[in-house]
C-alpha cells in the first residue's frame, strides 16, 4: 500500500480521491471539494490517499489544531475506505500514517469525530486503540 499526500491543484484530488470521499460525503461536489481545499489548505487542511495497485482505496482529510484542550493535536476531518476495500488493512494503514505524522508534527494526540450511526466505524476505531473521550454537540445554522 502506498500512502500519498495530495496537494491542492493535483488532478488526483477530484479524479481519484473524490469518488472515495463520496462514500462518506455523498453530496460532496467537485466544486465544493476544490473550494474547501482552497480555503482549508491555508488553515492546515491536507488530504492523503491510500493506493493499492495504483487505485485510490482510502482517503484521510486531516489538519493540525492548536487548542487549550490538547495544545497541539492532529484532527481527522475525514477517514474513509472504499466499500469493496474495507477490512483489508486500508483504514489501519491510514491511521498508522496519521499517527506517525502527528508525532512528526509535535502533536500529543490524534482526534476524530464519528457519526453516532456509524457503528462499524466505531468498532474499527476501538480496535485501533482510539477511545471515546467526549460528546460532540452541534447547532446547524441556516
Amino acid at each position: 500500500m502506498e500512502i500519498i499526500d495530495i496537494e491542492p491543484g493535483d488532478a488526483r484530488l477530484t479524479a481519484e480521491l473524490l469518488p472515495v470521499l463520496r462514500e462518506l460525503r455523498p453530496n460532496l461536489s467537485v466544486d465544493d471539494l476544490l473550494a474547501v481545499y482552497d480555503e482549508g489548505h491555508g488553515q492546515g487542511l491536507r488530504f492523503t490517499g491510500a493506493y493499492s495497485d495504483g487505485r485510490c482505496v482510502g482517503v484521510a482529510g486531516w489538519r493540525t489544531v492548536a487548542n487549550t484542550n490538547r495544545l497541539r493535536m492532529l484532527y481527522v476531518d475525514d477517514l474513509v475506505t472504499l466499500s469493496e476495500a474495507r477490512s483489508t488493512g486500508v483504514g489501519h494503514a491510514l491511521l498508522e500514517y496519521l499517527e506517525r505524522r502527528a508525532r512528526e508534527l509535535g502533536c500529543n494526540a490524534l482526534h476524530l469525530d464519528s457519526g453516532t450511526h456509524r457503528l462499524d466505524a466505531h468498532r474499527f476505531y476501538m480496535r485501533e486503540r482510539l477511545t471515546i473521550r467526549a460528546f460532540h454537540f452541534a447547532l446547524e445554522l441556516d
